[in-house]
C-alpha cells in the first residue's frame, strides 16, 4: 500500500514539472518528462510493483537468484578455462592429431617445392645437375622460406 502511494505522488510530482516546463514553451522535454512520470502508476497497475514486494521479502526468490548467480560464475569459469586450454576437447584432439601426423605441410605449401629429392636437381631442359655452388643458393632459398613458415 505504501509503495503505490510513493509511485503516486512521484507521479503527480513528475506530471506538475511537465506542467511547468510546457508553459515554458518546452513541449519535447515537456512530453518526455511526463512519459517519465507516468511509468511508477503504469508500474503500479501492472501489478509490477505487488511482484517486486513479494519478490523482495521472499528468502525462496533470494534463493533463486543466488542460484542463477552461481550459474552465472561456474559459466565464465569454465568458459576462461577453455580459452586459456585452447579450445574444446574437439579442437585439443584435432591439434594434438595434427601434430602426430608423419609428414606435416606448411599451409599453401607443397611438398614437391621444399623436398630437394634424391634425383638431378630440377632445371631448364637438357642442363647439368648442379654444382656444390648451385646447392649453397637453394640452401638459402631453403632457409629463408623455413623463416618464414613455408
Amino acid at each position: 500500500m505504501i509503495a503505490e502511494t510513493v509511485c503516486s505522488a512521484v507521479s503527480a510530482a513528475g506530471l506538475g514539472i511537465a506542467m511547468i516546463t510546457a508553459y515554458r514553451k518546452r513541449f519535447l522535454a515537456a512530453a518526455r518528462i511526463a512519459a517519465y512520470s507516468l511509468v511508477p502508476v503504469g508500474l503500479v497497475m501492472a501489478g509490477v510493483v505487488d511482484w517486486l514486494a513479494d519478490t523482495a521479502f521472499s528468502p525462496t526468490a533470494w534463493a533463486g537468484f543466488g542460484l542463477l548467480g552461481l550459474s552465472w560464475v561456474l559459466f565464465a569459469s569454465t568458459r576462461a578455462v577453455e580459452r586459456r586450454r585452447g579450445g574444446t576437447r574437439k579442437e585439443r584432439r584435432a591439434a594434438a592429431r595434427a601434430a602426430a601426423a608423419p609428414e606435416a605441410v606448411a599451409p599453401r605449401a607443397s611438398k614437391p617445392s621444399l623436398d630437394r629429392g634424391s634425383g638431378p636437381a630440377a632445371g631448364p631442359a637438357g642442363a647439368a645437375p648442379a654444382s656444390r655452388g648451385g646447392d649453397d643458393d637453394f640452401s638459402d632459398i631453403e632457409a629463408i622460406l623455413k623463416k618464414h613458415g613455408i
